[in-house]
C-alpha cells in the first residue's frame, strides 16, 4: 500500500512539473507571438470567449470578458461564492483558442485551469489542477445560455 501512495505521490509530481515546464510557458509564448501577428482576425475569434460558463460537474461558474489584443482578459470564478482569480489569459495554440486560469484564494493556493474552446460543441474543456489534493481532472463548461 506504502509504495502505491508513493508512486502516485511520484507520478501526480511528474504531470505537474510536466504541465509547469511544457504546457503553461508554451501558451505564455504563444501569446507573445500572437502579439507580433496580425491580432484584429484573432481577437475577434476570441471574443467567442466571453460570457458565463458553469461546470455541469458541480455548478462551478467561470466568467470571461474584457478579452483583449494582448491575449489579457478579465476572469472571475465562482463556488458559488467568488474566488480570487490570480491571472488568467488567453492564446491560439495550433489554431485552437486556449485559456489559462490560476486561482489563489482560500482552498484554492495555485489551481489551475487549462482550456481549449471546442467551437462545434461550445464548450471550454481540459485540465483542472487541483492544488489541495494534487489532482488532475478532465472538466468541461458549458456556456450558461
Amino acid at each position: 500500500m506504502r509504495v502505491i501512495m508513493h508512486s502516485r505521490i511520484i507520478f501526480i509530481f511528474a504531470v505537474m512539473v510536466w504541465l509547469c515546464v511544457t504546457v503553461f510557458p508554451t501558451l505564455q509564448k504563444r501569446i507573445t507571438a500572437a502579439e507580433n501577428s496580425s491580432q484584429g482576425a484573432v481577437n475577434a475569434d476570441a471574443k467567442v470567449l466571453e460570457g458565463r460558463w458553469i461546470r455541469p460537474d458541480g455548478g462551478y461558474v467561470l466568467e470571461l470578458k474584457n478579452i483583449a489584443d494582448d491575449g489579457t482578459l478579465t476572469a472571475a470564478y465562482f463556488n458559488p461564492q467568488p474566488i480570487r482569480v490570480f491571472q488568467a489569459f488567453w492564446a491560439m495554440d495550433d489554431g485552437t483558442l486556449a485559456v489559462f486560469i490560476e486561482l489563489r484564494d482560500v482552498n484554492y493556493p495555485g489551481s489551475k485551469y487549462s482550456l481549449r474552446y471546442d467551437s462545434a460543441a461550445d464548450r471550454l474543456w481540459g485540465i483542472y489542477y487541483q492544488a489541495i489534493e494534487q489532482q488532475l481532472y478532465e472538466i468541461e463548461f458549458v456556456r450558461n445560455r
